[in-house]
C-alpha cells in the first residue's frame, strides 16, 4: 500500500516537474504585445495577443485587439513555429518564433490577417518581446 501511494506520488510529481510557462512581454508606443509559451513534456503551446491604440502616425484608424493560439514545433533550439488554421479554410497562420536568453522576436505569414485586422498584426517588427522573469 504505502509502495503504491509513494509511486502514484512520485508520478504527480514527475509530470508536473517538465511543465513550464513563459510570458514575453513588448510594449512598442501604443502597442503591446504579449505572448504565453507552455511546455508540458514534449507538447508546446503558443499563445500571442496584442492590443494596439493608434499612434501618431496611424491617426484616422482604429484600436484593436487580437489573439491566436495554437499547438508549435521546436524547429531548431532557438525556434519554433507555431501553425493555427483558419476554421472552414484551408489556409494556416503560422508564427515564427526566434528565443534568445531575454526574449523572443516573432514573425507571422500573411494568412495570420484574418486573426489579427486592421492595424494589429503579431510580427514584432524585428523588436524584442521581453521574458518576464
Amino acid at each position: 500500500m504505502k509502495k503504491t501511494l509513494f509511486m502514484a506520488m512520485a508520478l504527480l510529481i514527475s509530470g508536473t516537474a517538465v511543465a513550464a510557462t513563459d510570458h514575453y512581454v513588448l510594449r512598442d508606443g501604443n502597442h503591446v504585445y504579449h505572448m504565453k509559451i507552455t511546455k508540458v513534456g514534449e507538447d508546446i503551446r503558443v499563445s500571442a495577443d496584442v492590443d494596439f491604440e493608434p499612434s501618431a502616425d496611424e491617426k484616422g484608424k482604429h484600436a484593436c485587439s487580437a489573439e491566436v493560439s495554437g499547438e508549435a514545433k521546436m524547429v531548431s533550439e532557438t525556434e519554433l513555429v507555431m501553425k493555427k488554421q483558419i476554421p472552414g479554410e484551408t489556409h494556416y497562420c503560422s508564427l515564427k518564433v526566434q528565443l534568445t536568453q531575454d526574449g523572443a522576436k516573432i514573425e507571422q505569414s500573411d494568412d495570420c490577417n484574418y486573426f489579427a485586422a486592421g492595424i494589429c498584426h503579431f510580427t514584432s517588427d524585428g523588436k524584442e518581446l521581453l521574458k518576464v522573469k
